[in-house]
């Protein structure tokens, strides 16, 4: 990562914008995962918006449960969530508090503690490859659901914190359909990635799920 990008934690102000503001103000900001064995910090290259009550394809869309609640609380919290039964994935909470959305992690470059996501992602064949999609990037930062809820902006030693960074130009920030999103939600450009980075992940269209007979 670039030595001159800026260590300055972001604020809870940062967050507590609209969802579709605060997702691709996300590009080229660092994620920084405090863990026993050291720091692992991710410049985030990919993102994807999600718009609570009002958009079909979030888990906020029927309202308050147990598990999206976190979505509804003040914003700059995480929101993990278990999926497919096999992988976590990572969200910050944004929007005003009561207003349930969030902004999926989908992918990034990890520097500082790349050997640490080498032990986690020991199948990624590069280093772009180690946080290259949601689950891909929750796995690298050994993100799961007991990280739920935590503030990211409330103490930068905590578990999960984020730092400035440095974003990119804004003509090299690109916006386009979620992946594997279907319904009514399909055709919202709300994914945001930085336009020729080798750490973005492949945009693959929603495929219904054929029942079985």
């Amino acid at each position: 990562m670039n030595e001159g990008t800026d260590h300055t934690p972001l604020t809870r102000d940062f967050f507590d914008r609209s969802v579709q503001e605060v997702a691709p103000d996300l590009l080229g900001r660092i994620l920084v995962r405090n863990t026993d064995q050291g720091p692992i910090e991710v410049r985030l290259t990919e993102v994807e918006a999600y718009a609570g009550e009002i958009d079909p394809g979030s888990h906020a869309f029927r309202g308050r449960t147990a598990r999206n609640s976190v979505m509804f609380g003040p914003p700059g919290h995480s929101y993990v969530y278990f999926t497919y039964g096999m992988w976590h994935c990572l969200n910050l909470v944004c929007g005003p508090e009561g207003r349930a959305s969030g902004v999926l992690l989908r992918a990034g470059e990890i520097g500082i503690g790349a050997d640490l996501a080498r032990k986690r992602r020991f199948s990624a064949r590069h280093d772009r490859e180690l946080a290259k999609g949601p689950a891909r990037l929750a796995t690298a930062l050994d993100v799961d659901r007991a990280l739920n809820g935590v503030d990211v902006v409330g103490c930068p030693q905590g578990p999960l914190s984020v730092l400035r960074g440095t974003p990119p130009p804004r003509d090299q920030v690109r916006s386009g359909p979620r992946t594997g999103v279907g319904g009514d939600g399909a055709h919202q450009p709300w994914r945001f990635w930085i336009d020729g980075d080798p750490t973005v992940s492949p945009y693959r269209a929603h495929v219904p799920r054929r029942r079985a007979t």
